[in-house]
């Protein structure tokens, strides 16, 4: 059963300056009991402030797998839904029915996998099961909501001929497969889609195309399929990380390898699929290799980021990369604070930053680790279509009964107030902009423009 947890201030933010160990891991995975060795999962921020995900059974230890919840700090960690020996892949998504959506990479009444949403009533609801060929199998990711408010996800495959697909689960429930992928246009779509501000959707594969090293995609609602961009090696192979649209409405992603030192990259591409290479990653001690997970903008504008492999240690590293593509080596990992992370950052509306490593940590089966690099706290909101009279799902903290809620400038009417979530109505003249919110601590502005259509 899920439950909003509201936990003391002062335990889940840890204060508003940054602490002197910017780096420190708040869970270990692996003690006896309890779920161990997270791939790379995405991390979502629950209405109650905390932190929602998954973790895998197919590892050293054999726990099984399970969605779970954590406070910060690692307070209260609660197992939402056991999976047994079934595999949930790669995390979890809060979409606007305040439940949490994600998938298994196998099970199901053909073993090829399963869409779920977590809800209260009852723990869990199974969407759809795969049934492998063109229908889709093995999916290795979440799906996202649309601003419609439709779910929208991929499947890794299961042949040459059946090499992935993307699916759309309506808002009634309706599963239907939007693209058949056959190796040809690409193979193996492992990481979750992104809407773009023009309304397409954005992914990639890891496998397939003209050159074997994987592609970029759009696609649409209803499945007009464009391959954007092959991967040659030149600029990167095997892209596995999600990409994101970052402020200046280019894209942003990795691939793990290729490049000039054929090490992996960090690539910005235009909408129209021009691709440039921002970062040339290496094995040295002063860089780190293999970015499995992708990219995160945090609020300083700079993009975050984790190598699985090298730097000092071997075991990966943390990093931040400017939009010019300057480089900066944030953590060394290594055994007991964790090791080889493959996850994308999430950065929480505390402003901390916040990722899951596969191995290390206490019992070796993987850490929950928090990086405070000084951001100031934030709100943030669900993907919604944006128009007056829409309801909008604000996530934050400090809020009180007194807070305003405003939509660049023009106030919400009687919003629907807790402490760490709110609920707000776009008001009549609404225009594109921030969405900013009175609380106990000052104003705080969203991070990124709210666009009213």
């Amino acid at each position: 059963m899920i439950k909003t947890r509201l936990l003391p201030l002062a335990m889940v933010l840890g204060g508003l300056m940054p602490l002197q160990a910017q780096y420190k891991v708040i869970y270990n995975f692996g003690a006896p009991g309890e779920p161990s060795c997270p791939a790379n999962p995405i991390i979502a921020q629950t209405p109650g402030g905390n932190l929602a995900s998954t973790s895998e059974s197919q590892c050293t230890g054999g726990q099984n797998g399970a969605a779970f919840e954590i406070g910060f700090q690692g307070a209260n960690f609660t197992i939402l839904h056991d999976f047994g020996t079934t595999q949930p892949s790669g995390g979890l998504t809060l979409g606007t029915d305040q439940r949490f959506h994600g998938t298994t990479n196998i099970g199901g009444s053909r073993n090829h996998g399963t869409v779920y949403k977590l809800s209260t009533q009852p723990d869990i609801l199974y969407q759809h099961d795969f049934e492998g060929g063109a229908d889709g199998a093995y999916p290795l990711s979440p799906p996202i909501q649309s601003q419609a408010g439709d779910f929208y996800g991929t499947t890794a495959g299961s042949a040459k001929a059946y090499a992935g697909t993307v699916y759309k689960i309506d808002k009634s429930g309706k599963y239907s497969v939007l693209h058949l992928f056959t190796t040809t246009d690409g193979r193996g779509p492992v990481a979750p889609l992104v809407q773009g501000s023009d309304g397409y959707f954005y992914g990639t594969t890891v496998d397939g195309g003209q050159y074997g090293w994987g592609t970029i995609f759009r696609i649409t609602s209803t499945g007009d399929f464009k391959v954007l961009y092959q991967f040659d090696g030149t600029k990167g192979k095997i892209p596995e990380g999600a990409l994101i649209q970052a402020s200046d409405g280019n894209f942003y992603g990795v691939a793990v390898e290729g490049g000039s030192l054929n090490q992996g990259v960090a690539f910005k591409m235009t909408p129209g699929g021009n691709v440039n290479v921002l970062h040339d990653f290496s094995s040295t001690a002063a860089d780190g290799n293999e970015p499995v997970g992708g990219l995160v903008q945090a609020t300083d504008g700079n993009f975050y980021g984790t190598l699985a492999s090298g730097a000092a240690g071997t075991e990966g590293s943390m990093y931040r990369l400017t939009p010019a593509g300057v480089f900066t080596k944030l953590h060394d990992f290594r055994g007991p604070s964790g090791s080889f992370p493959q996850s994308t950052l999430l950065q929480h509306t505390s402003g901390k930053l916040y990722g899951t490593t596969t191995q290390g940590g206490n019992y070796g089966s993987g850490v929950i680790f928090e990086y405070d690099a000084g951001l100031a706290p934030f709100v943030t909101f669900l993907n919604v279509y944006g128009q007056v009279g829409a309801k909008v799902d604000i996530l934050g903290q400090y809020f009180a009964a007194g807070s305003t809620v405003s939509f660049n400038g023009v106030p919400a009417q009687n919003p629907v107030i807790h402490s760490t979530y709110i609920e707000a109505t776009v008001p009549a003249g609404a225009t594109t902009g921030f969405i900013t919110v009175t609380t106990t601590k000052g104003t705080l502005k969203s991070n990124r423009p709210f666009i009213v259509h």
